[in-house]
């Protein structure tokens, strides 16, 4: 017992959550006094002495019941698996190709990579408390073998769950299926449909959004002008005065083009140069490991050639994204660009593979805007894990919008576009 008492000290340390020596003796003193026969009072006990911050209660119940799961050996429930395949898509793909990625997903939501290093840390600490060498190879073996059982368990039920979608997809997908697709499981031949698609989403959005501008553009009535401008008519209101009212919005763009966001960022660009009559500036910038200026790219006319000169030149491949250094850059040569007429928007996951986020900058980038916007195609359920620092990011959002399909993304792009 104490092991797994270990174990979780170890998970809830290798997950960001604080839990000093003292607190680690109070756990085991608290044990000591209420017991192990009662579940729901070794529970509480373990969450009272290790947990001081309400918001890691989630991560702490998460945890213990993976932990719990992983060392008993028994697999995950029906409910469980079908909970997984909703959070991270599953039910919408149908390529198995795509079998062993969508089985990592559902590692990742299962908090696998943390699960893993609170192992490493159990077996150096059994080691430094002089457990014996055979028997620590041996619960090594065992804990090993009781993972790769869940992961084999996971990759059997996504080709299970392909199969399935597979077997009810009709020869010909209509456009309006794909809409509602994710982006990650689109093929390459249903991206380029979408992409032709996007021309027709972006005429009939430029016709709606300049209705809209078109209607508020005499702003609110202006009294004291009003009356000024009729002191020649002795002060009957002929003529009506309004306040200026500007409705095109300043955008500021950051886009990750990392390989997990890439169409995603793609179809965003597509969308932005396609309204550019709608928008009074546009300052658009790509980024993966670093930041580059796009904005002069969409001088030209032909908006599909400039995005393709983009993704060539900012190549997808094995580098980490890093949008804390990328933000480092924008605050270095284009901070002037923000003020309190922009609407500063990010399209990404929030992801930077452990690289310092750089949340500091992110708020005085913030702090600049009139509004700051967040398009992610992750799961709220998604943010935090593994090397997510999204709640950090969406914490200083006016609003994080889900785009994980091109409807969503039609839907949020209509909503950024009202000044």
């Amino acid at each position: 017992m104490e092991g797994r008492i270990l174990q979780l000290i170890s998970a809830l340390r290798a997950s960001g959550v604080r839990v000093s020596l003292a607190e680690s003796a109070e756990a085991f003193s608290a044990v000591d006094i209420m017991g192990i026969i009662n579940r729901e009072d070794f529970r509480l006990s373990l969450r009272t002495t290790l947990i001081k911050n309400a918001s890691d209660l989630p991560i702490f119940d998460k945890l213990r019941q993976n932990l719990a799961q992983l060392m008993s050996g028994e697999p995950l429930s029906k409910e469980q698996l079908e909970q997984l395949a909703r959070m991270v898509g599953l039910n919408n793909i149908d390529d198995l190709n795509y079998q062993k990625w969508m089985a990592q997903r559902m590692e990742r939501a299962l908090a696998f990579p943390e699960v893993r290093e609170a192992l490493k840390q159990l077996m150096d600490q059994l080691r430094e408390m002089g457990m014996d060498g055979k028997r620590l190879q041996q619960l090594r073996g065992q804990l090993q073998e009781r993972m790769q059982a869940l992961q084999k368990q996971l990759e059997n039920f996504a080709g299970q769950r392909i199969a399935e979608n597979l077997s009810q997809r009709t020869p010909f997908d209509r456009v309006d299926n794909l809409m509602n697709r994710s982006f990650q499981n689109l093929t390459e031949e249903e991206k380029r449909l979408l992409m032709h698609e996007v021309k027709r989403l972006a005429a009939a959005l430029r016709t709606r959004i300049a209705l809209r501008q078109k209607r508020a553009k005499s702003g609110n009535l202006d009294a004291k002008a009003t009356i000024r401008a009729n002191l020649k008519h002795h002060g009957i209101p002929l003529e009506l005065r309004h306040r200026s009212k500007v409705k095109k919005p300043r955008i500021i763009v950051l886009c990750d083009v990392s390989t997990s966001m890439r169409f995603c960022s793609e179809l965003m660009l597509s969308f932005i140069f396609a309204l550019q009559g709608q928008v009074r500036k546009t300052y658009a910038f790509a980024f993966i490991n670093h930041l580059e200026y796009i904005s002069e790219d969409f001088n030209g006319k032909d908006g599909n050639a400039a995005i393709a000169s983009i993704l060539r030149r900012m190549p997808a491949g094995s580098y980490n994204t890093d949008l804390g250094w990328s933000l480092n850059n924008f605050c270095d040569d284009y901070l002037d660009t923000v003020n309190g007429q922009s609407t500063l928007i990010v399209v990404g996951d929030g992801r930077n593979n452990y690289n310092d986020p750089r949340i500091d900058l992110f708020r005085d980038i913030s702090r600049r805007a009139s509004r700051t916007l967040w398009l992610s195609p992750e799961a709220p359920e998604l943010w935090g894990t593994g090397d997510s620092d999204m709640p950090a990011y969406a914490a200083l959002c006016d609003s994080v919008l889900r785009v994980s399909n091109l409807n969503e993304l039609t839907t949020a792009i209509d909503r950024l576009m009202i000044a």
